[in-house]
């Protein structure tokens, strides 16, 4: 089983891939976590990533691409696709990645927020936290999420239609209780 967990940041995406690892045996694929390992592996792929980042710039699709292809020959019960596609282009690559591979995509999860919602509760949290003395993010801010929930409106959330005009698109409340939430990807799944 292969699925895309969709959604603003903060709206739990990390967290219900966690559980789906360790309730369905499904491989999570974050493109942050596939980079910074790529970076340090020394192979040519690595050393690709690792000089595009040295640099400063962004990693290209087709990079991306290529170290997915390379998790997703590594075989395993199924992929959770965490942070990726990001944009239309993304997911017509994917789309010929599976394709090619003689796989696909079985859902497409959309996790729901009302942003007002999200971002006093990720505030509220992250204030939680520096009380407590943990460490917390410099971007979970008002003001930095706000601009990163823009940037999703505008590159990812276009995603949502075409997952949904492939008639590949679910949706949950992901600002109900984590347990919740997962009871209700989990009755999505079955």
């Amino acid at each position: 089983m292969n699925i895309i967990l969709l959604g603003p940041p903060g709206a739990g995406k990390g967290t219900q891939a966690r559980i789906l690892t360790e309730t369905r045996g499904l491989v999570q694929l974050s493109t942050g976590d596939m980079l910074r390992e790529a970076q340090a592996s020394g192979t040519e792929m690595g050393k690709r990533v690792a000089e595009v980042m040295a640099k400063g710039e962004l990693v290209t699709d087709e990079i991306v691409i290529g170290l997915i292809r390379e998790k997703l020959a590594q075989g395993g019960q199924g992929f959770i696709f965490d942070g990726f596609p990001r944009t239309l282009a993304q997911a017509d690559a994917l789309g010929r990645l599976l394709d090619e591979l003689g796989q696909g995509i079985d859902a497409a999860i959309e996790l729901r927020v009302n942003d007002e919602v999200l971002v006093d509760r990720i505030v509220g949290r992250a204030e939680q936290a520096r009380a407590a003395g943990q460490p917390v993010r410099a971007d979970d801010n008002a003001e930095s999420l706000r601009t990163r929930l823009m940037a999703y409106y505008k590159q990812t959330s276009p995603l949502i239609g075409y997952y949904h005009a492939k008639g590949l698109l679910k949706a949950v409340d992901g600002l109900a209780e984590i347990d919740a939430v997962a009871a209700e990807i989990a009755a999505l799944l079955d």
